[in-house]
């Protein structure tokens, strides 16, 4: 199959782009490298350098290798900077985005899948939430995203292309960039392993569903059968983890001895999350198989290594 990864070099785009090699497909990648490593690109995937947010650079990507599925990855994923600068945002998770729809339909690509998020939802009504939730986002960077699954819609029934949306719970797990503002366990992480005093930000509840990379890389993959097209689908593994939580499986994987800094809950973070996941299980046949203490184990391996 020819397939094109855009956002391959970032961290979940790196580890979809390794399960496609692996299970043999012709892989192009495409990465501006502004938040991306090309040392976390596999060198058997063909790259090109591009901005998804240039149409022309991106189209003729998409004339050059005719994919036949699209895996959009490429984001802007902080959702401090969306709240900062919503309309820097929206041109990276909308405009690009549209743009990676539009070379789909004008190529001929059999499918599109698209990389979503639980933040699309409203503060939960009940735990754990299915797709079917309100959705009323409360970031710049879950309304970007909501838009974006909209736009699919639009383009399923206009001109028929098929889709799949993977909403992802919290990614963790090697090659997550411990400088960023997401990823808290990368954080944690870097900091422990500094000898700086890990912040939290609220008291400590704040809920998030926790999901491993690889998990997530083998739900990408299932998305790329025909069954279960022009739906939405929770990537995650319905289970709620505090903050303290984590923080306290970090302290305990990296031998650590510190408490946590408190500081205000910062805007546009939802108080509690967690992700059902059972139609991902019925329909594409997938299964979250990391424990999560295992995971983060593995984590802090991999940045220990790298220090």
């Amino acid at each position: 199959m020819r397939v094109l990864v855009t956002g391959a070099a970032g961290f979940i785009g790196s580890h979809v782009t390794d399960a496609l090699v692996d299970a043999g497909h012709s892989v192009a990648a495409v990465d501006d490298f502004s938040t991306g490593k090309e040392e976390h690109l596999n060198t058997q995937a063909r790259l090109h350098v591009a901005d998804v947010t240039d149409a022309d650079a991106l189209d003729g990507v998409f004339a050059r290798e005719r994919p036949q599925v699209v895996y959009h990855l490429a984001a802007q994923v902080s959702v401090r900077r969306s709240m900062a600068a919503p309309s820097l945002d929206a041109g990276v998770n909308v405009l690009g985005s549209i743009n990676t729809i539009q070379s789909c339909v004008e190529h001929g690509a059999e499918r599109i899948v698209l990389s979503s998020t639980a933040a699309v939802y409203s503060e939960p009504l009940y735990l754990p939430v299915r797709e079917d939730h309100p959705k009323r986002p409360q970031s710049a960077y879950g309304m970007a995203k909501l838009a974006v699954e909209s736009y699919l819609r639009l383009y399923a029934d206009v001109y028929g292309l098929r889709y799949k949306v993977l909403r992802f719970g919290n990614v963790f797990g090697p090659r997550q960039d411990p400088h960023g503002e997401a990823g808290v366990v990368a954080i944690f992480t870097n900091q422990m392993l500094e000898g700086v005093r890990p912040t939290i930000f609220g008291d400590g509840t704040k809920t998030r569903d926790y999901v491993y990379v690889d998990d997530v890389a083998s739900a990408n993959m299932l998305a790329m059968a025909p069954r279960g097209d022009n739906d939405v689908y929770n990537i995650a593994r319905g289970i709620e983890t505090s903050d303290f939580e984590i923080f306290d499986a970090v302290r305990t994987a990296t031998g650590a001895s510190v408490e946590p800094a408190y500081r205000v809950k910062r805007p546009g973070e939802a108080d509690r999350i967690a992700l059902d996941n059972s139609k991902a299980r019925r329909i594409l046949g997938w299964t979250p198989k990391m424990d999560l203490a295992e995971g983060i184990a593995l984590e802090v391996e991999h940045i220990r290594s790298r220090r």
